[in-house]
């Protein structure tokens, strides 16, 4: 026991959903959360500060920047609600968008801007963390100033405060009196680092409500922790080590068909890593009485891109239609300015998730499926199955060849993967592939069929669980835990959004 709590009060890197310490970290808090539950300021002011915690396990120093964050947007939220001038109410909210997006621009793209200016002019330029060497001449921290380090989870509390200002500038949400009480909605740390992207309007309501938790709340919560659990440290870890990996790595060195299968593996690796995250964090949310907005409805299932976009990374979709695409316009100004407006948000979205420009690449291809979309819905209208079919055949497939571009290492890359698929595909080598890592294959057809198993069954299957007797219960979670111990990886690989 000494040791592992060395390992929570110590390493950061074993700070995570998937390692025992953080259980250890979180049993510990909902212990305390459930003893101040009949003291509401007290147990938000712990839950607070437990969030802080956790942040700096995993962020480190930039500990302060979610401080700082939290400050600036109190701040401005309750200074533009009291202000009755149209022009001040537009300047405070100007402040604390060139605030927030300047932090945001300064950790994730000062790399890509450097790297394109430096492309264009054909003069290098040296990155230089400005913010380190300050640091380092008012506190004499020791921090390298070399290189500029992205801060986890930044994407996610940036994109939290930006749409509270946003909503308080619109008059649809009463600023926040207490800084505490905003300074958890900004940290609670289950959806910190990776999401869901949770509204305040959403959250803050739940922050004064009295914190009651019913025997069908924990089971479910169970649930969905377990699930998450399985997706991530089954199916996923156990993909990305045992193929996807490697295959990704060295393009060259393998076959057509086994780069098409690494394809479609990491298509569902990526899923289950996501929203394995998102499950913990729903059920980890739902143990301490909040809930936090569904992030993922069974993508693979959509029959149109517009349906896929309305099923993976829920919040993240839906804050950009809100904050982005809404405010362009959205398409209330004609045809064309519908697919500009459309373009413009995904290549945003796909420049959200990274300064590079495979991520452009990306979003821009995604956003070209979505204006091919918009333009046959308007000739077809998919109302008889083979249509539906068709649909979900090429939405999942154009999904899988995007995918490509997401995972490569490198733009080059793509083009060996390209040449392989169509010089060294060979079909009288696929039952001895096939053969020779069995279990991959079984994987993935264990994956996809949990995946799109019809919603009705996976009701009833979730509601027969929540029902069964307690003893039923503690064995099926008891065999779901073997199944994770004894698959899991060695290495504790971090969730693939924590770099976003």
């Amino acid at each position: 026991m000494g040791e592992l709590l060395k390992q929570v009060f110590g390493q950061s890197d074993l700070f995570l959903f998937t390692h025992v310490a953080f259980w250890v970290f979180f049993g510990a808090i909902l212990l305390l959360n459930l003893i101040l539950k009949n003291k509401r300021k007290l147990r938000i002011a712990f839950l607070f500060l437990a969030s802080l915690f956790f942040y700096y396990k995993t962020g480190g120093y930039f500990f302060s920047l979610l401080v700082f964050s939290t400050i600036v947007d109190y701040s401005l939220g309750l200074a533009i609600y009291q202000s009755s001038g149209k022009l001040k109410r537009k300047l405070l909210l100007s402040l604390s968008l060139i605030i927030n997006l300047s932090v945001l621009a300064y950790f994730k793209y000062t790399y890509f801007l450097a790297d394109t200016i430096s492309l264009l002019t054909s003069n290098p330029i040296n990155t230089y963390d400005y913010l380190a060497n300050a640091s380092n001449q008012a506190l004499g921290t020791s921090f390298d100033i070399d290189k500029i380090t992205l801060p986890v989870g930044i994407s996610f509390f940036t994109f939290q405060t930006i749409s509270y200002s946003i909503d308080v500038y619109r008059r649809e949400l009463t600023p926040v009196k207490n800084i505490v009480d905003f300074g958890f909605y900004v940290s609670f740390f289950p959806q910190l680092i990776a999401g869901p992207i949770v509204r305040a309007k959403q959250f803050i309501p739940q922050i004064y409500k009295r914190l009651i938790l019913s025997e069908k709340w924990i089971w479910w919560a169970a649930l969905l922790i377990t699930g998450g659990l399985l997706k991530k440290m089954v199916i996923s870890d156990f993909l990305s080590v045992n193929f996807v990996d490697r295959i990704f790595e060295h393009p060259i060195s393998y076959s057509g068909f086994e780069i098409v299968t690494a394809i479609y593996a990491y298509t569902l690796q990526i899923y289950c890593d996501f929203s394995g995250y998102t499950d913990i964090a729903l059920g980890v949310a739902l143990l301490l009485g909040f809930r936090l907005p569904k992030n993922f409805n069974h993508p693979y299932k959509a029959t149109s891109l517009i349906d896929f976009w309305r099923r993976w990374h829920i919040s993240l979709s839906s804050w950009l239609r809100d904050y982005l695409y809404i405010p362009l316009g959205g398409n209330r100004r004609g045809r064309i300015r519908t697919l500009f407006n459309l373009m413009i948000t995904m290549f945003l979205g796909g420049l959200w998730h990274g300064a590079a420009l495979k991520f452009i690449i990306w979003g821009t291809l995604h956003g070209l499926g979505l204006i091919v979309n918009h333009t046959f819905n308007r000739i077809i209208k998919r109302t008889n199955k083979v249509l539906r079919f068709i649909g979900w055949f090429i939405t999942f497939n154009f999904v899988v060849i995007t995918w490509i571009i997401f995972r490569v290492d490198s733009i080059e890359n793509i083009q060996i993967i390209l040449d392989r698929i169509y010089r060294a595909f060979m079909p009288y080598d696929l039952l001895e592939i096939i053969g020779s890592i069995p279990y991959i294959f079984v994987l993935m057809a264990v994956g996809y069929s949990i995946h799109w198993i019809p919603e009705s069954l996976r009701r009833r299957i979730k509601l027969r669980f929540v029902k069964a007797p307690v003893p039923i219960k503690i064995i099926l979670l008891s065999f779901a835990f073997y199944i994770i111990y004894s698959l899991h990886q060695s290495s504790l690989l971090p969730f693939i959004y924590f770099r976003f």
